[in-house]
């Protein structure tokens, strides 16, 4: 079975926004909107949230997320982030939530390739192993102090 990717593109300015593997932990689609974890949004920095709260009685709390590009183009309240969600859905814990249908997104559905799959799955196990090294305080830089 080969796994689908997706590909989220702001319209108007032609930047990728997210792109990933489609499933539940990876770019999920769920209740009218993609739930996208940090790791999978390729517009580095440009969501910030504007305050502006909202209550999902099932989800939880969220606030909303602008997009600011260079050059001052960008969307308001383009998506959103459950910033106190509900504890029995972890699919939705802190992730840039964009929403199925908006004008202003395109989402391209492709298959992985397994040259892909297999350079996700390494920079996944390098991140992994680059974690278990300062959870145990080895590193590879000189310690704190030196």
């Amino acid at each position: 079975m080969t796994k689908k990717c997706l590909r989220i593109t702001h319209r108007p300015t032609k930047t990728v926004l997210a792109d990933g593997p489609a499933g539940v932990w990876d770019i999920f689609e769920f209740d009218g909107g993609y739930y996208i974890p940090w790791r999978y949004v390729r517009a580095t920095g440009a969501f910030r949230p504007n305050f502006l709260p909202g209550l999902c009685p099932y989800k939880g709390l969220y606030v909303g997320m602008n997009l600011r590009l260079t050059g001052g183009r960008g969307a308001r309240n383009l998506g959103w982030l459950y910033w106190l969600p509900n504890p029995l859905l972890p699919f939705v814990w802190y992730r840039l939530v964009l929403p199925v249908g908006h004008s202003d997104l395109s989402v391209e559905e492709r298959e992985a390739t397994p040259a892909r799959a297999e350079l996700q799955s390494a920079e996944l196990q390098g991140r992994c192993a680059e974690l278990e090294r300062k959870g145990s305080g080895l590193t590879n830089g000189p310690a704190h102090g030196e």
